[in-house]
This record gives C-alpha cells, structure tokens and sequence, in this order.
C-alpha cells in the first residue's frame, strides 16, 4: 500500500505542478501588460491594487483547482461517499488546517500527509508569484520602488 500511496502523491504532485505553472505564467504574462500601460488602466478603475488583487484571485483558483484533483482521487479511492466531504477534507488537509473532524483510515493517512506537504509548497510559491507582480508593477522605470 504503501508504494500505492506514494506513487498517487506523486502523480498528484506533477498535476498540482502543473496547474500552479499554467496560473503563475498568466499572471506575470498579464502583469507585465499591465506594467507597460498607465497605473490608473481605463479597465481597471483602481490601477495596480486591482491588477494584484485578480493576480491572488487567479492563484487562489489555482489551489481550489489542485484541491478538487485531490478531492476526486479521494472519491476515486472510496475514501468517502459524498463529494462535499471529500471536498472539505481535501480543502481542510491542503491549507494544513486539519480539523480533525474528519480522518482517512489508517491505509490512507500517509496519502493526506503528502497533500498537506504539497499544500504549503503551492502556498509558498502562491507567495512568490505575488510577491513578484507587486514588484513588477510597483517599481519606477529606473529600479526604484515609488
């Protein structure tokens, strides 16, 4: 079981992965768009605040996205009947919440320790990603911060 385990955190990595990827590239490629133009955009009526506020928006999809993929694969596996509790376990384990309200049997709690792992990765690089719009777009044209 226990190779079973690993090899489905694996592949849950890779597609986490993956989804995170195709977020953050939207983002900075939509970010540096918006760099090039007026801080006060005629489409944006606040200007940058609005720009990295959808950038978190965009990321925060992007973790909802990688929650579900765990959620169906816990479904997939029989952990749970409901769709809505394999929802909320998932969502409570990948933001490393853990309630504790609700627990996998003992063959499959090695598998949630791996999501909350990959949890405060995504989060991680969530950080990052915004972290780099906010200095794309709060900087002045010679390097400076405003």
């Amino acid at each position: 079981m226990l190779i079973k385990v690993l090899l489905i955190a694996s592949a849950l990595l890779v597609v986490n992965t993956m989804i995170h990827a195709v977020a953050m590239i939207l983002a900075i490629r939509w970010s540096r768009h918006i760099a090039g133009l007026h801080p006060t955009h005629p489409f944006l009526p606040t200007g940058r605040p609005m720009v990295v506020s959808a950038v978190v928006l965009l990321m925060f999809f992007a973790s909802v996205a990688e929650v579900i993929t765990w959620a169906v694969v816990y479904g997939w596996l029989g952990a749970f009947s409901e769709a809505e509790a394999a929802l909320y376990f998932s969502m409570v384990t990948y933001t490393t919440l853990g309630y504790g309200d609700i627990v996998l049997e003992s063959n499959l709690r090695l598998l949630s320790s791996f999501q909350a792992a990959i949890g405060i990765i995504m989060f991680g690089w969530t950080t990052a990603v915004v972290l780099a719009v906010v200095q794309r777009l709060y900087r002045n044209t010679d390097g400076e911060a405003p």
